[in-house]
């Protein structure tokens, strides 16, 4: 079946007719458009323009098309040019062109689509958030697995600090918090009901907007036909929100990879989330984390490709929009994954708490916490910072790391540091930062407890 009746014969047209047609991708919209087309013919009912009967046998045509369109060879053989065509023709076999035929009335293509894909995108939204407070959860599980841990921060990829390792692991899920929030966000903008808008002006019969909203779970119904024509900021606001969770995920995947590795070696992935090597039989490679780090660079081209494709195009609808959904599907696909996967990683994934806190004693990251021990002396910060430079400087140029000192070594190197060599135990700078925030045992005891019940929150 064709939108504009029989194609006309000639290469050019064969031509148009496959670099037009978008059944390949849009076909899983079907069970949308399915349940959008069924909510408009009881639009159509309460108006008039359908009788009752009619209206009853168009709903169970369309209920039997969505049981059979959920067997895997529904679509085999299908040569039309999209989804909605498929439909409708299907339709018209089912019943006859003369009822099938009155289903678009009051209903343009554009106001369709954009039905369609806010239904669907609704409900990987859901998945997708669903994903997220699933891998935020055992997020939370491995930070209480090693409430003690103390390891090292860093900056620059420096040692820098020392932190507890539940700490660290609350910094991706306040990541992953407001990455909720924003498909939170996102699915609001897209829980808005555009039918009725036609094709850019406005359905020119009276349907209902508010009953069909309901009826489908909307929470409100678009403002502006032409707007709908033209809009795709939805799909945007939900690709950036996607964006970020990748990002997030693809800094927690560089992370354990290095932190995983031999330089490193403080903690070790599981071995159902690594591969072996072709050559080397001793590899044990982070592929899983690895793919993740790559799949983000992916959703990123997709949402850049929707930003460029929008950046000039009319008032209102333009068949560049077509372009928006191959992206779309992408973006939800590796979204969906790389969160699933993520979370088997974060599962699996086991700390050697021993390794990374011989790592802080090895080297300076309490240097911090002996400058502050001197501030809170009284000597002025700058120059507190000046004195621990110098004896962390004496102690590299000799050989020595923070933990090698002792009481009376510290005195003789400086008066200033006399009774300090308790802070040389990363252990004990951390029970000065028990401000909000901070990694002291306390603040972060009780931050996994908060963050517990907002997830649970979060979860409803």
């Amino acid at each position: 079946m064709k939108l504009w009746g029989k194609q006309e014969e000639g290469e050019p047209s064969k031509v148009f007719d496959r670099f037009s047609r978008s059944l390949h991708f849009d076909k899983r919209l079907v069970d949308a458009d399915l349940r959008g087309s069924i909510a408009h013919v009881r639009g159509l009912e309460r108006i008039g323009i359908l009788t009752s009967v009619e209206c009853s046998r168009l709903v169970e045509a369309f209920e039997n098309l969505r049981k059979e369109a959920a067997r895997p060879n529904f679509f085999d053989g299908a040569t039309d040019e999209d989804v909605h065509t498929l439909v409708i023709r299907r339709l018209r076999e089912q019943l006859g062109a003369d009822l099938a035929d009155k289903i678009h009335t009051g209903r343009s293509r554009n106001d369709q689509v954009s039905l369609d894909v806010r239904l669907w995108l609704r409900d990987c939204i859901d998945e997708a958030r669903e994903l997220l407070s699933h891998l935020m959860g055992e997020l939370l599980e491995l930070a209480q697995r090693y409430p003690e841990a103390v390891i090292p921060g860093y900056t620059h990829t420096r040692r820098a600090q020392p932190v507890l390792f539940a700490h660290y692991v609350l910094a991706y899920f306040e990541m992953f918090a407001r990455d909720q929030e924003r498909l939170a966000e996102a699915r609001r903008r897209v829980n808005v009901m555009p039918l009725g808008s036609g094709a850019l002006a406005g359905s020119g019969f009276p349907v209902d907007r508010k009953a069909i909203a309901d009826e489908l779970g909307f929470d409100s119904i678009t403002r502006n036909s032409m707007d709908v024509s033209g809009d795709r900021d939805y799909l945007l606001d939900f690709e950036h929100g996607a964006n970020l969770i990748l990002l997030h995920l693809s800094r927690l995947a560089e992370d354990w990879i290095l932190y995983s590795s031999e330089e490193f070696g403080w903690m070790e992935l599981g071995r159902g989330v690594t591969s072996g090597s072709s050559m080397m039989p001793q590899k044990r490679n982070p592929d899983s984390l690895e793919l993740i780090r790559g799949k983000a660079g992916r959703v990123f081209g997709s949402y850049m490709a929707l930003l460029v494709t929008m950046k000039g195009l009319p008032l209102t609808y333009n068949r560049d929009m077509q372009e928006d959904k191959e992206p779309l599907f992408d973006v939800t696909d590796q979204l969906l994954a790389s969160l699933e996967m993520a979370r088997v990683v974060v599962a699996t994934v086991s700390l050697k708490p021993e390794v990374a806190r011989a790592a802080v004693e090895q080297s300076w990251a309490v240097a911090t916490d002996l400058a502050d021990g001197l501030a809170r002396k009284g000597i002025p910060f700058h120059q507190a910072h000046e004195m621990v430079r110098d004896l962390a400087l004496a102690s590299i140029e000799a050989g020595k790391t923070a933990k090698d000192w002792t009481e009376r070594e510290l005195a003789a190197f400086s008066p200033v540091f006399a009774g300090m060599a308790a802070l040389l135990d990363p252990g004990e700078g951390l029970k000065t930062r028990e401000l909000a925030g901070g990694t002291g045992p306390n603040t972060v005891a009780a931050a996994l407890e908060e963050a517990r019940a907002r997830l649970a929150a979060m979860r409803g």
